[in-house]
């Protein structure tokens, strides 16, 4: 069984899903994206097909390895997210010829069902709190929120306090039972990070997320010696390289790679196992489409370590398409008290209606990441 063609689809809201088809007439799906970048990693995908049609399908590793050294530049995010769009397509080619979960494949299932957490969205502290409500009435145990910016280095105590106050409100609204997540998007810088942990402390938090940008190794250090809260990261890094000074230096609680940047099924499966080794869990970053989450409960299936699941129904920016709308088996991802259940299927487990999606692709999409500036005009984290 041999690759015969690659086919891309720049779908809506913001995303890049790849078809690979075989000889033999199979077909498996990928969704390889570099979220406002989808035409660039659109075009290293067309210069890696020059190596990769003609080869036997079945030989995952051999072609990953051929494709992220042999190109002698690799790693970052466009490199490495197209070849882990790549790298989904050929798993989900090799469970489906052999008619198994692609978990099946990677040492068998080790839970019934994955813990699932919902985006929440509110520009002042009252409206998170009644979208946070809103999702627990729907089953979900577990939310993230975010923290209102833009952000200067020392921000004013009224920013610190609104930030304090969305906190408070939302675990006033749901009590204790809730897992509460805040992403922090690497927006806050060092002098303001102290400052906020401490405040956030009494909050008892599922974790705070991407405290500072990558590259802040020190400063992830210095966080760590004062707070009890649990810190997770990893949305930025890519392959099991990218992760290991995070991991042996026991800079994280919770890595969170992207099954769409950080290298793929196997490669995240080898990122959770090096963490599970410095006893770190795994939270694979998931704000994308059904095929990134698909593939990243593959992983969530077969590793002890996994905690919960980031996933993107209706979070706030997927106005135009919807996590559901591209699949003709939507019911896999059916979210039961704040679970997902053990999907059954072949290969990644969903089914992908292909001509939504050809048609969705005429349209495409030119999704951009918001450029923030601060009050002074000077440039913020997004």
């Amino acid at each position: 069984m041999k690759i015969e063609s690659l086919t891309l689809y720049k779908v809506p809201p913001r995303w890049l899903f790849l078809k690979i088809r075989t000889d033999e007439g199979l077909e498996g799906w990928g969704e390889p994206i570099v979220e406002g970048k989808a035409d660039t990693v659109a075009a290293a995908i067309s210069e890696m097909a020059d190596y990769i049609v003609g080869q036997p399908a079945n030989h995952i590793e051999d072609i990953w390895q051929a494709v992220y050294r042999g190109g002698f530049y690799r790693g970052g995010p466009i490199l490495t997210s197209a070849l882990s769009g790549i790298e989904q397509a050929l798993w989900d080619l090799k469970g489906k010829s052999l008619g198994v979960p692609i978990y099946e494949l990677l040492g068998g299932p080790v839970r019934d069902r994955m813990k699932v957490y919902s985006w929440v969205h509110g520009d002042t502290p009252q409206q998170l709190a009644e979208s946070v409500l809103s999702r627990v009435n729907a089953g979900y145990q577990a939310i993230k929120m975010g923290v209102p910016g833009p952000n200067t280095w020392i921000d004013t105590p009224q920013k610190l306090d609104l930030i304090i106050e969305s906190v408070a409100l939302v675990r006033e609204a749901v009590g204790n039972d809730i897992a509460i997540g805040v992403d922090f998007h690497g927006r806050i810088h060092k002098g303001m990070a102290r400052s906020l942990v401490r405040e956030l402390e009494p909050f008892k938090l599922m974790f705070i997320e991407e405290p500072f940008p990558p590259g802040h190794e020190d400063s992830l250090r210095d966080l760590r010696a004062i707070t009890g809260i649990p810190i997770a990261l990893g949305e930025r890094l890519y392959t099991r390289w990218g992760f290991k000074e995070i991991i042996s230096k026991g800079l994280a609680d919770v890595i969170q790679p992207d099954l769409s940047h950080a290298g793929g099924i196997l490669e995240v499966k080898k990122i959770a196992a090096m963490a599970e080794a410095y006893d770190i869990a795994l939270a694979p970053h998931c704000p994308l489409g059904p095929i990134a989450l698909a593939a990243s409960l593959q992983v969530d299936f077969c590793t002890p370590n996994a905690l919960i699941q980031e996933q993107s129904l209706e979070i706030h920016y997927h106005k135009e398409s919807e996590l559901l709308s591209y699949l003709a088996n939507p019911e896999v991802f059916n979210f039961s008290d704040g679970y997902v259940l053990l999907p059954l299927d072949p290969g990644l487990g969903i089914t992908i209606d292909e001509e939504k999606v050809r048609n969705a692709s005429q349209i495409g999409h030119n999704w951009r990441s918001p450029i923030w500036r601060n009050v002074d005009g000077s440039i913020a984290e997004w």
